[in-house]
């Protein structure tokens, strides 16, 4: 099947990464991209400024692709935004791949080629069949040799409800509900938050960046006030590692949420899962718990509890995953959020990413499931190991090539009650222009 291409779904950091490493591996990738250009999730959130710094957002193989063409590497000691990364990193290695990537190219199916899910025989000797449909309608089939999701979960987002789906009521305030956090830069958006009772629902990174954000508009507009709801009974260790941890400007974004909260601009209601959302005559909201716990008088609610990935399109593909993180099995126990945090995940490869199915892996954030904070060094540790693997070095492919720094933050059981938003490309941070604050958010690039 070598005549067929290596198919990435999803044109995001990661996405990219293993392009170039299969690349430089001397194998032939096909990138599939639903979005208009590289890094189309991460053009979502290019207001948030990410805590991780340049040196630990450039993948090592895409900066050798990359270096011949005369591109300028940008200060690794730098913070981008989602703008600048995508700018300034994603959009030149989309170029340098050229027609190795497509635009405007949804993956709607995978199977094997004349195999539905059931069929064994002669099954592994078939290529992929990757299903795709263009902007315009029209519908393809491609073959491929394997093939690495790395769609990411960032379409994917948690419900404010607390038992996983949608809050009675929810949908039908929609128009008074985000599941992003805040560009308080606009001028439209800070008019629609301003002087208004805000809800933040989540304890993630994303969730600390929309509170120090908002926080910044409550000292300006005294009117606006600030609600946090958790759904664990305390704050506990949210605010993080501080000095001690490893990425500066994720610890430092916690002691600036922490000095918010201290400062009486954000109210914490703790213990509280979210069940119904009532509206009134006006349009205002009231949360209510399970307990029967009410949170009147709401204007606006910022909803970031988490992501989750989106399986359906790989129904005919033969996954083994973890029945509660939905991540493959072998890599759930690494990532499981009640023990670590992302800086105590041990690195891991093509042996951890397998599934029943030969030469399909999931790779980036949507390989985690629903575990939180991703970062961009450990995707591009996963597809520099799928890369040899599908190579054929094997040895490669089992050593580990990353050290990720410490969060300050090691888990115990119950660390999370729910999922960190902030789980993106990078454990970026959203922010003013000026400041590091929190993690950016999980990429999807199909």
């Amino acid at each position: 099947m070598s005549e067929y291409p290596i198919v990435v779904v999803g044109a995001g950091p990661v996405g990219l990464a293993a392009a170039a490493q299969l690349l430089e591996r001397g194998l032939e990738p096909l990138v599939l991209e639903r979005g208009g250009r590289a890094g189309a999730a991460v053009a979502e959130w290019n207001h948030v400024r990410l805590f991780s710094s340049w040196s630990e957002l450039v993948d090592p193989a895409a900066g050798r692709l990359l270096a011949p063409t005369g591109w300028m590497r940008p200060d690794t000691s730098g913070y981008p935004t989602g703008r600048e990364w995508a700018e300034s990193y994603l959009q030149p290695l989309a170029d340098v791949l050229g027609k190795r990537v497509r635009f405007g190219a949804e993956v709607v199916g995978v199977a094997r080629r004349g195999r539905d899910r059931v069929v064994d025989s002669g099954r592994e000797a078939e290529p992929f069949s990757v299903h795709v449909r263009s902007v315009d309608g029209g519908e393809e089939r491609i073959f491929a040799r394997a093939v690495i999701d790395a769609s990411g979960t960032w379409v994917g987002v948690n419900p404010l409800g607390g038992e996983g789906l949608p809050g009675i009521g929810e949908a039908a305030a929609a128009d008074r509900i985000t599941y992003r956090v805040p560009d308080l830069a606009d001028a439209a958006t800070r008019a629609r938050y301003a002087g208004r009772h805000i809800v933040v629902a989540g304890s993630g990174h994303s969730a600390l960046t929309a509170l120090v954000a908002l926080s910044g508009l409550a000292e300006q507009d005294r009117a606006t006030r600030i609600s946090w709801v958790l759904r664990r009974g305390g704050i506990g260790n949210t605010f993080g590692g501080g000095d001690a941890d490893q990425l500066p400007a994720r610890g430092a974004l916690g002691m600036r949420a922490r000095a918010a909260v201290e400062s009486g601009l954000i109210s914490v209601v703790t213990g509280f899962r979210t069940e119904t959302v009532e509206r009134d005559a006006a349009g205002r909201l009231t949360l209510v718990s399970a307990a029967g716990q009410r949170l009147e008088d709401v204007d606006e609610v910022v909803t970031l509890t988490g992501f989750r990935p989106q399986l359906e399109w790989l129904s005919e593909i033969r996954l083994e995953l973890d029945p509660t993180l939905q991540a493959p099995v072998r890599l759930a126990p690494l990532v499981n959020p009640n023990v670590h945090s992302c800086g105590t995940v041990y690195p891991h490869g093509a042996k951890e990413l397998a599934h029943p199915e030969q030469d399909f892996y999931l790779a980036g954030m949507k390989s985690y499931g629903r575990a939180p904070t991703f970062l961009a060094q450990t995707g591009y540790e996963q597809v520099r190991s799928i890369a040899a693997e599908l190579a054929g070095d094997h040895e490669a492919a089992a050593r580990v090539e990353l050290i990720l720094a410490e969060t300050g933050v090691c888990g115990g059981a119950g660390l999370f009650d729910e999922q960190d938003s902030g789980a993106g490309g990078c454990c970026g941070s959203a922010a003013e222009p000026e400041v590091l604050t929190l993690s950016a958010p999980p990429t999807r690039g199909n």
